[in-house]
């Protein structure tokens, strides 16, 4: 099963949005998703549930072992302040080393208010799966402005809903 990882714990957020658009996706070409959301991540799992006390909190195992058996990943990757958000890299580093990620496959799909469309994120992040040994997708769309091209949850522009079915067909056949 494929584990679509929402980066960011903020409320609303619009790449929760597009998590779901991403989930119906791979629901039209017959694939199994899990809708993975880092807002369900324990308030105090940073104190709880990393280095000295990996397997400690139990709530935090619960996600960490729903994502360690995926094989397959799709994260969805807000651009916050030039980079990804912190509670990404921290649930990443939470993530037992190196076994989580090592020798599975990934792709990123960045989005950005700006005109970037998450671009430097995305590049950050592909260094860091890199380093863990995961196999990154090469074709990584671009949502930049995404609040001028969504409305009501809904994606409005159609070469974005395009990019992400390039990108769904070829992570499949990855």
């Amino acid at each position: 099963m494929i584990k679509i990882i929402i980066g960011t714990n903020r409320a609303n957020a619009n790449s929760e949005k597009i998590a779901l658009i991403y989930h119906d996706l791979l629901k039209t070409m017959g694939e199994s998703a899990e809708i993975i959301n880092l807002n369900a991540l324990p308030d105090d799992f940073v104190f709880t549930a990393l280095y000295e006390y990996n397997g400690k909190n139990e709530e935090f195992n619960r996600i960490h072992n729903r994502v360690r058996e995926g094989k397959k990943y799709i994260f969805i990757v807000p651009e916050y302040n030039g980079s990804f958000p912190g509670i990404l890299k921290s649930f990443i580093d939470g993530m037992t080393y190196p076994n989580s990620f090592q020798n599975k496959k990934c792709a990123l799909v960045g989005i950005s208010s700006g005109i970037g469309g998450g671009s430097i994120a995305m590049s950050h992040l592909t260094d860091i799966f890199n380093y863990l040994g995961m196999h990154v997708l090469a074709f990584k769309p671009r949502l930049a402005k995404i609040e001028e091209n969504m409305s009501e949850d809904l994606l409005t522009n159609r070469l974005y809903m395009d990019l992400l079915k390039e990108q769904a067909q070829l992570f499949l056949e990855f």
